[in-house]
């Protein structure tokens, strides 16, 4: 006989895992602290990348200029005007990044919450179907 809560239950659970679960299951598996660090070194790779490409494209756009300024030019006060903007971008760009992925993963884990629920409801309809309907099996496993 088909138990419908069981059926229900399962409906629900594959739907979620070919839906929402898809983004959301895999987040569930890090611990916050990992999840978020991860991100972060992320950011920090993709920002040095991306600014040392802004940076060279700026130099390439002002290029005839800092070839005909070369020798009249602090390059002490510029490098230090390039690091103070590369801190200060990786800064803002590491707040987002951890506030961005702090609301992934708080919402991550609200949803897989009912998930998870529903998987317990669904282990103790099964048993309780175990318990009312014991099957006996032999030395290989295999039902009588």
């Amino acid at each position: 006989m088909v138990n419908e809560e069981k059926v229900k239950i399962m409906n629900r659970l594959a739907m979620y895992e070919h839906g929402e679960g898809r983004k959301y299951l895999p987040v569930s598996r890090y611990y916050r602290s990992d999840y978020i660090g991860l991100a972060l070194i992320r950011n920090f790779f993709l920002v040095t990348i991306g600014y040392v490409l802004g940076l060279a494209g700026v130099a390439a756009y002002f290029s005839e200029y800092l070839m005909d300024n070369v020798n009249k030019i602090n390059l002490v006060e510029v490098g230090i005007y390039i690091i103070v903007g590369y801190l200060i971008v990786l800064a803002v760009y590491s707040i987002l990044t951890y506030i961005q992925y702090s609301v992934k993963y708080f919402r991550a884990k609200k949803s897989v919450r009912e998930y998870y629920q529903d998987l317990t409801r669904l282990e103790k309809i099964y048993g309780r179907e175990e318990k009312r309907n014991p099957v006996r099996r032999n030395a290989g496993g295999h039902r009588k």
